[in-house]
Order: C-alpha cells, then sequence, then structure tokens
C-alpha cells in the first residue's frame, strides 16, 4: 500500500526566482535541478527527513507544459499535487482494481540532473480527477537514483509536519484514502471553537489534516491549501527568515500543547505556509 508522502508539487511562472524564495524559506538551496524535455518542465527538488518539495514550471512544450500552465491560468502560483509513494506500485494498482478503481497503465519515469551528472528513475500511476474528487495526486515507485542531502542545520526545515487539505465530503474523502489506499485514519473529530470537521491521517511521521469545508458545489472536491514545516530552533529560524527580508509573524505558543508557531508571510508563492517546532522532542 502506500507508505510515504514522496512529495509536493507547487507550480511557478519562473523557476529560477521561485529557488530563490523558497531557499530563503527553507534555509537551504535545492540539491536537484533538472528538465523534462518531453514534457516540456523543469523542476528544482529541496529533500527533507520524510519527503521532498518540487518546484515546477513550463518550460517548452509537452504535456505537463500544458497541466502546468492552464493551473497557473485558473489559480495561479501555489500547491498544485501530492505524491504519494510505494515500493511496489503494481501491488497498488491490483489492489485498486479490486476496489473498483479503474486506473490507467503504469507509466516509466526518468529525470537527470546536468549539474552533479545523476539521474533517477520512477514508475508512476495518474489516476483520473474524477476518482481524486479534482486533486492532482498519484502513486509513484522510485526504482533508481536519490536526492543528494543537506547538511541540518537548527534554523532550516527538517521535515514536513502536516500538509492541510480542504473538502467538501469528509466521509468520503475516508472512503479513498483509508479504505481504499490504505493510510491510517489517526484522528476524526469535531471541533467546536472552529465548528467543523477535521481529519487527521498519519503516514511517515507526518499528517494530511483534513477540515471540512461546505460548499455550493455537489460534487465531491478537495484541494490542496497550505503546508506546515518543522524546525529544531523555530526562534533561530525567525531570525534567519527575518533578516532575509521574509515576513513571518512572532513567535508564539502554537493550538497543540509544547508546540511553537510562527507564520510565513511573502516569498511561498501563495501556499499559506507555518512553522512549528515541537518542544518535547528537542
Amino acid at each position: 500500500m502506500l507508505s510515504t508522502i514522496d512529495h509536493l508539487i507547487i507550480t511557478v511562472d519562473d523557476l529560477s526566482s521561485a529557488v530563490e524564495d523558497y531557499t530563503k524559506v527553507l534555509g537551504f538551496p535545492p540539491t536537484w535541478r533538472g528538465e523534462h524535455p518531453e514534457k516540456g518542465t523543469e523542476n528544482a527538488l529541496f529533500p527533507f527527513q520524510n519527503t521532498y518539495l518540487e518546484l515546477m514550471a513550463a518550460k517548452g512544450d509537452g504535456l505537463y507544459a500544458d497541466i502546468v500552465k492552464t493551473n497557473l491560468e485558473n489559480k495561479g502560483e501555489g500547491l498544485f499535487g501530492m505524491v504519494l509513494g510505494t515500493e511496489d506500485l503494481e501491488a497498488f494498482k491490483n489492489n485498486l482494481t479490486e476496489n473498483d478503481v479503474e486506473t490507467g497503465e503504469i507509466l516509466e519515469g526518468k529525470g537527470f540532473e546536468s549539474n552533479l551528472n545523476l539521474t533517477r528513475t520512477w514508475k508512476n500511476l495518474f489516476l483520473d480527477p474524477s476518482i481524486t474528487r479534482d486533486l492532482f495526486v498519484f502513486p509513484i515507485e522510485h526504482t533508481s537514483g536519490e536526492l543528494p542531502s543537506v547538511k541540518e542545520d537548527a534554523s532550516h526545515v527538517n521535515r514536513l509536519d502536516a500538509a492541510v487539505i480542504n473538502t467538501n465530503d469528509p466521509d468520503g474523502f475516508i472512503s479513498l484514502y483509508r479504505d481504499k489506499f490504505g493510510i491510517r485514519l489517526a484522528l476524526d473529530k469535531f471541533i467546536e471553537q472552529w465548528k467543523t470537521r477535521i481529519l487527521f491521517f498519519r503516514i511517515n511521521k507526518t499528517t494530511i489534516e483534513v477540515i471540512n469545508k461546505e460548499s455550493q458545489e455537489e460534487k465531491a472536491q478537495d484541494s490542496l491549501w497550505g503546508l506546515s514545516w518543522a524546525v529544531d530552533d523555530i526562534k533561530a529560524a525567525h531570525e534567519r527568515l527575518v533578516s532575509q527580508g521574509v515576513e513571518v509573524t512572532n513567535v508564539k505558543d502554537g493550538i497543540k500543547p509544547k508546540t511553537l508557531v510562527c507564520s510565513i508571510k511573502s516569498h511561498t508563492r501563495g501556499v499559506p505556509t507555518l512553522l512549528i517546532q515541537h518542544i518535547e522532542q528537542n
């Protein structure tokens, strides 16, 4: 079944300027700059302990370029997709078929980093938007190559704490992500102070936080909303961000006990972004 949030995708108009912004936000530069010439896109990858972040921009013509351009025209820069990792994509595909979920064929993928002369290969399985409820999400199995790592610093982002998704159909979300994707539902709770239902799914030491948002839309719809990134020293991270001209709120106690948080208000390319430090882990 699915075992990780493999990576998250942010689509941007200009890759170089977006890389500059996210290098400031995260505290380190990407360890991979690649292109998909046959697909018409270029990307930059930032690795963490439990996932990686992909900035993607159109470059030329191709299937991926068309998807990126359409998304930018309709929604602007921001969170675009969530990719879920598996160690056996064929078995996962067969499991979906057994659960009456139609899929396409497994596709081979390849990326090349010219500066480092490195190659990575993978297999993925794209799912129809009617299945994923308009959210761009698909499974992937990496077959060779790894992202170069970074030297960790207490002020740098080191892992994904949570990805936040809005939905108008939490029961349908559970049916897909727990019952068909096999991701553990850790909490299903109505938060009285927010007057809404929240789901917490746990996977590879991170959380998919799902918030019930009522809408006039009759069909089930999910949308990526924001990201929460963990740091070891949030005060050092705050100082680093301010020194680099990034707009950030003051550090305060988080809603969750024994946490400190602050929100990043600039340089995120339209992605609501929270930094969090878990005090009990230090």
